[in-house]
């Protein structure tokens, strides 16, 4: 069993259960969201050890939305390869956890509308990099085995890649100027900037992908789907999510 704190509250939820309605979540008086605890500024952990991030503000902020209490949720961290299968098997109502839209995802699970437009983006240290046309002829670092191997050949065809397995092995080429950017997605390496202030990234994103929550598929979820995409879409209108995502310096 696992255990959540809500406003002072310990509820306790079990490991594995049914996914749930949005009657049932009502009723239960709490959201299970599957977060980020890793991936700064959409969902980490600060100083004092609390989960924080845009993503987890999303996530309160739908417990407002849904329950009429922002606390009234129980965020549960899970790994990348654990994003869906949380929400698959029943585990957790929803994740929002930097989980792209794609078409193969979108045949065994339900998105949202985005709430945040992500992309591939590029850091680097030399302040003399600016824009795309300075980067002719330079070693750009990618983590091998990315999405973003393609996407960088081609929008850039003239830069040659290197391979990494880490971003701590990406600063260090950085660092030692065996290569002079690092491509990667914009919400991590924001992070980076933020952790890093002597690196910067480039203002153009290389593509877009758009951030949304999973949800499980089914005609018993419609209310539950309905209901989040009706606020995502005024939070939108609002400015909200902008704002939040401002307020975590997300480009």
């Amino acid at each position: 069993m696992s255990v959540g704190l809500i406003a002072g509250s310990v509820f306790t939820v079990p490991q594995v259960a049914e996914a749930a309605e949005l009657e049932e979540i009502q009723q239960r008086g709490y959201l299970i969201v599957a977060v980020k605890d890793n991936v700064p500024p959409l969902g980490f952990r600060n100083e004092a050890g609390e989960l924080v991030g845009l993503e987890v503000d999303l996530a309160r902020r739908l417990a407002q939305e849904l329950l009429g209490r922002s606390d009234a949720v129980v965020l549960q961290p899970v790994a990348n390869q654990e994003r869906l299968d949380a929400v698959l098997q029943g585990e957790v109502d929803m994740a929002i956890a930097r989980v792209t839209v794609t078409a193969s995802r979108s045949r065994v699970i339900d998105f949202s509308l985005p709430y945040y437009l992500d992309g591939t983006a590029l850091i680097t240290p030399d302040s003399a990099v600016q824009q795309f046309s300075d980067l002719r002829g330079q070693t750009i670092a990618v983590l091998n085995g990315s999405s973003t191997i393609s996407v960088v050949r081609s929008r850039l065809p003239t830069v040659r890649l290197t391979g990494v397995d880490s971003y701590r092995a990406a600063q260090s080429l950085l660092e030692s100027g065996e290569a002079i950017a690092f491509a990667a997605d914009a919400s991590v390496l924001s992070g980076w900037v933020q952790e890093n202030p002597d690196y910067h990234l480039l203002p153009t994103l290389l593509s877009a992908e758009a951030l949304s929550v999973v949800m499980p598929r089914g005609v018993q979820y419609d209310d539950l789907r309905r209901r989040v995409n009706e606020a995502i879409a005024r939070l939108h209108e609002e400015g909200w999510l902008e704002d939040r995502a401002d307020y975590w310096g997300l480009p």
